[in-house]
């Protein structure tokens, strides 16, 4: 059975840090990228940035660059994703979600294109 779970999230004020967690099981974590998804209260889904474990590819999305930084960990089959200087914007629900041999540096993240996804976690930064 395929499972994304995500883990981490909270509540913090404005200016400080989340590390967000992503477990993965049930599928070659080899073969997939793992990307962040991200959707706040009435708007659309943004990709905030994705990582190809088997040769450490990476993207961010505008809003999140030099704030936010993607990692993995390909012997425990998890994904990180370190979160600082965070911003009341940055308040949404973040998805964990992976995609057959997905990510590339120069192409925004496309949600449909993503074949596994987790159930959520809850990231609220307060001003």
């Amino acid at each position: 059975e395929v499972q994304l779970v995500e883990s981490g999230g909270g509540l913090v004020q404005g200016g400080g840090s989340l590390r967000l967690s992503c477990a993965a099981s049930g599928f070659s974590f080899d073969d997939y990228a793992i990307g962040w998804f991200r959707q706040a209260p009435g708007k659309e889904r943004e990709g905030v940035s994705c990582i190809r474990s088997s040769d450490g590819t990476t993207y961010y999305g505008d809003s999140v660059k030099g704030r936010f930084t993607i990692s993995s960990d390909n012997a425990k089959n998890m994904v990180f994703l370190q979160m600082d200087s965070l911003k009341p914007e940055d308040t949404a629900v973040y998805y964990c979600a992976a995609e057959y041999y997905g990510c590339y540096s120069g192409s925004v993240m496309s949600g449909w294109a993503y074949d596994y996804w987790g159930q959520g976690t809850q990231v609220t930064v307060s001003s």
